[in-house]
C-alpha cells in the first residue's frame, strides 16, 4: 500500500469513494449535491490538501484535511477491514503533531477506528455545528505522544 499526494486526474474516482458512503449508507443526509461535491474535491485536490492510499495501483482510499483538521477519510467499500483507513490516518499523524477531527456521534465504528489510533473525545455538539448535515457529532483530539498504543 502506497499513500501519496492525490492528483486532479482523480477526483472521479475519489467522488466515488465518497459517494458510496454518502448516497450509499442508508439514513445519511446528503449535505452537497454531486457538482458541489466534485467543485470540493477538485478544489482541496488541486491545494495539495488530500492524499490517497493506492492498493496494487488502485486508489482505495483518501483523507483530506487542511492544517491540523481531519475534514474527510473515506474508504472504498471493497477495501474496508484491510488497513487502508489505518494507513491513511497514520500518514497524516507522521505529517503533524496534532490533529482533530468531527466523527457523527451515531457512527460508533467511526469513533471506535479513531480511538484505537490514539484520537480522544474532546467535545460534543448535539446540534451538528462540526459537519454538513446537521447531526450530532464528537470532536476528537490527537497529539503526538499522547495515548498511543
Amino acid at each position: 500500500m502506497r499513500v501519496a499526494r492525490a492528483h486532479i486526474w482523480q477526483v472521479p474516482r475519489l467522488a466515488a469513494i465518497l459517494w458510496a458512503y454518502t448516497r450509499g449508507t442508508p439514513g445519511q443526509p446528503c449535505a452537497r449535491s454531486r457538482v458541489e461535491d466534485l467543485h470540493l474535491l477538485w478544489r482541496e485536490t488541486w491545494r495539495g490538501r488530500v492524499r490517497v492510499a493506492r492498493v496494487q495501483g488502485r486508489i482505495a482510499g483518501f483523507i483530506l484535511r487542511r492544517a491540523t483538521r481531519v475534514h474527510a477519510l473515506h474508504v472504498a467499500p471493497d477495501m474496508r477491514g484491510q488497513g487502508v483507513g489505518r494507513a491513511l490516518l497514520s500518514d497524516a499523524q507522521a505529517r503533524a503533531g496534532v490533529l482533530d477531527l468531527w466523527v457523527l456521534q451515531a457512527n460508533r465504528r467511526a469513533r471506535a477506528f479513531y480511538a484505537r489510533a490514539g484520537f480522544a473525545e474532546a467535545a460534543q455538539d448535539r446540534r451538528g455545528g462540526g459537519n454538513d448535515e446537521g447531526l450530532p457529532d464528537i470532536r476528537m483530539v490527537w497529539q503526538r505522544g499522547e495515548a498511543q498504543a
